[in-house]
C-alpha cells in the first residue's frame, strides 16, 4: 500500500500511525542518547558531531539518489527552513556538550520540559487546541519528571545551559517541522544533517583526536541510528498533531531507565519508578483527551506527504 493509498484510510489509523513512529523514533533516540554520552568521554563535540552526520547518510544517500537533487534546491518558506536546520543542528550539539559534563538523567530532565513547550507553542503557532484537561496532565507529567530524575545540584552549571537552550532547540524544531509538512522528509533531514555536519567540521578541526575502527564505527552508527530517529519522527508529525505526539517524549524516560542499566549500570530507586509510573499515566490519559476532541473537531491531514 503506497502512502498516498494509506492517506484514504480513517483519521484515526492515520493518526495512530503517527503515534506509533513517534514511539518508535523516541527509542531511537534514547539509544543515540546513551550513545552519544559514551562517545564524548573520548571525543569533541565537534568531532562526534561531524562522524555522526558522515554515518547518516549511509541512509539518507539511497533516499537522495531516489528522490534527486531538485526538492532539496527547490523547497517551501526557505526562511523557516534555514531556522530549522540552525535550531536541529543547536539541540544535538547542546545535547552532546551537556551530556559531557552531566549525568544522562540530568540533562534528560531538561529535556523533558519540551513537551510543555511543544504543547503552547503548537497552540500559537499551529492552531491545535489544547485543552485544560489536557494542560493538567501534561504539568502532572512534568512533574513526575522532576520526582523521578531529580536534577543534581550540577544542573546550576553552564552546563545545564546547555541542556536548556538544547531542549528548547528541539521543541521549536518540532514545531517547524509541523509548520513545513509540505516539504518531504529527506529534504528536511538531508538540510539538517549537512547543517550539523558543517557545524561539526568547524569546530573539530580545533580538537580532533585519532579514532580507532571501532570508534569510527561507532560514531557512524550513531548517524544512522539518529536519522533513521529524524526520519521517524519527521513523518509522525505530518500524521498526528504536535500536542499529541508530544508528551509522548517521556517515554524517554523509560527507555533511559533500561539503557542506563545496560551501559553504565545506574539502577533506578523507588522514586524513579513512582515518577515514570506518574509520566506513564499522564501520557495515556493526553491520549485519551485527543481521541475525544477528534471525534468532535475533525482535521484534515496533509495530503501533500510523499
Amino acid at each position: 500500500m503506497t502512502f498516498r493509498q494509506a492517506l484514504a484510510l480513517p483519521k484515526s489509523n492515520l493518526v495512530l500511525a503517527g503515534v506509533l513512529l513517534m514511539l518508535l523514533g523516541d527509542f531511537m533516540f534514547a539509544l543515540n542518547d546513551a550513545m552519544g554520552k559514551w562517545l564524548v568521554t573520548s571525543f569533541s563535540v565537534g568531532q562526534v558531531l561531524f562522524i555522526r552526520s558522515i554515518g547518516a547518510f549511509i541512509i539518507l544517500g539511497p533516499m537522495i539518489a531516489k528522490q534527486g537533487i531538485a526538492p532539496l534546491t527547490k523547497v517551501e518558506r526557505p526562511g523557516l527552513q534555514v531556522l530549522r536546520v540552525v535550531l536541529a543542528t543547536a539541540d544535538t550539539a547542546f545535547f552532546y556538550a551537556a551530556v559531557a559534563y552531566l549525568p544522562l538523567a540530568d540533562v534528560m530532565t531538561f529535556y523533558m520540559a519540551g513537551p510543555i513547550y511543544i504543547a503552547a507553542l503548537s497552540h500559537f503557532f499551529l492552531g491545535e487546541k489544547v485543552g485544560w484537561r489536557r494542560w493538567i496532565a501534561i504539568v502532572l507529567g512534568f512533574c513526575g519528571v522532576v520526582i523521578a530524575l531529580r536534577p543534581s545540584t550540577a544542573s546550576l552549571s553552564l552546563a545545564s545551559l546547555f541542556a536548556i537552550v538544547g531542549s528548547l532547540s528541539f521543541s521549536v524544531t518540532l514545531i517547524l517541522s509541523r509548520k513545513l509538512r509540505a516539504t518531504n522528509d529527506t529534504t528536511l533531514v538531508t538540510w539538517q544533517t549537512l547543517g550539523a555536519l558543517a557545524v561539526g567540521a568547524i569546530l573539530a578541526i580545533a580538537d580532533w583526536r585519532s579514532p580507532t575502527a571501532l570508534d569510527w564505527s561507532a560514531m557512524l552508527l550513531l548517524g544512522v541510528v539518529s536519522c533513521a530517529a529524524h526520519l521517524m519522527i519527521t513523518r509522525a508529525l505530518k500524521l498526528a498533531p504536535a500536542s499529541l505526539l508530544a508528551p509522548l517524549q517521556y517515554t524517554l524516560l523509560l527507555w533511559a531507565v533500561v539503557f542506563g542499566i545496560a551501559f553504565f549500570g545506574d539502577y533506578p530507586d523507588a522514586q524513579g519508578l513512582i515518577g515514570s509510573a506518574i509520566i506513564v499515566l499522564a501520557g495515556l490519559f493526553i491520549f485519551h483527551r485527543q481521541k475525544v476532541v477528534d471525534k468532535a473537531e475533525p482535521e484534515t491531514v496533509p495530503t501533500s506527504v510523499h
